[in-house]
């Protein structure tokens, strides 16, 4: 095969996979939905070779599981998936935090897209449009995600916020807007990072997993049929439980707290997309589409 077919098939995989995967992040390819190679490749008129390789990158990213059998399906991720997720992210960002000096650099220069990410995915997260939410919260914490240093740590809790909001997102939809369910820390992370606040970093990380784990009782309340302990104060309005109040002392020692996906597990509960077919052919994507391009009137 010729270099230039070589990349036109790789374009071609990444392009149905993103496809896809904004699929599965709209809802529109609820959990367990199955489907075949020779389904997809009908569907997007294109050949089997393409598909078959962006299904198995799918699948090694977690969002889908494979049979050799069946083919393949969305796959369903319970409650105790959900707060498996939010413990690996703490573990991993309590590491990173023994030493931040050493892992993570902020880059003062890429804070002011960032803030323009948090405005919008607050904006979107209280008017209600999960779409818009989805697709800003993904990029807002993918940038932040480029301060730290080592790749690795990156792409895995990249990968954990999709599947985060993976499992959130039909539930989101199926359960309505619940203001507890919501988290607008944002903003208030952003600015955090860019004092070198190192208490309201730890107190915006704690909202989050204050809501998260409280999030998760309620589900598992609701599945099982017993009551769900109150949510927990936010700890934004309280003294940091994490540590003490001193500084880091300089603003690139403060990039760890990105890797929260604090408000990649939340979201508003817009029933969008609900009556929209399970699968399109590839277009070109929409401004509210999950991995679209920017806005307009927004850099990327």
């Amino acid at each position: 095969m010729s270099p230039s077919g070589g990349v036109t098939r790789n374009t071609l995989r990444q392009q149905i996979a993103d496809a896809l995967r904004d699929e599965v992040l709209a809802g529109r390819l609820p959990p367990g939905r199955e489907f075949t190679v020779k389904q997809i490749a009908e569907q997007y008129g294109v050949s089997a070779t393409p598909v078959r390789e962006a299904l198995f990158d799918l699948s090694a990213q977690g969002l889908l599981a494979s049979d050799q059998h069946r083919g393949f399906q969305v796959r369903e991720f319970t409650v105790a998936d959900y707060r498996a997720m939010a413990e690996a992210r703490a573990l991993v960002v309590e590491g990173l935090f023994r030493n931040p000096a050493e892992r993570v650099a902020v880059r003062p220069e890429g804070l002011a897209s960032i803030r323009r990410r948090a405005a919008e995915a607050v904006r979107a997260a209280k008017g209600g449009d999960l779409d818009v939410l989805i697709g800003y919260d993904l990029r807002f914490w993918r940038e932040l995600g480029q301060f730290v240093l080592n790749p690795y740590i990156a792409d895995f809790l990249t990968r954990l916020r999709v599947q985060a909001w993976v499992f959130a997102v039909h539930r989101l939809r199926r359960d309505g807007m619940d203001e507890n369910v919501l988290w607008f820390g944002h903003e208030e992370l952003v600015e955090a990072i860019a004092r070198g606040d190192r208490e309201q970093v730890h107190a915006a990380m704690h909202s989050y997993y204050a809501h998260a784990l409280a999030w998760a009782d309620r589900l598992e309340a609701r599945e099982t049929g017993r009551r769900a302990a109150p949510a927990p104060p936010d700890p934004m309005s309280s003294p940091d439980p994490m540590g003490s109040a001193d500084l880091m002392g300089s603003a690139d020692l403060m990039g760890s707290a990105d890797l929260m996906g604090s408000s990649d597990l939340m979201g508003s509960a817009d029933s969008m997309g609900s009556a929209k077919p399970p699968l399109r052919p590839m277009t070109a994507a929409s401004p509210e589409s999950p991995a679209s391009p920017e806005p307009p009137g927004h850099c990327a």
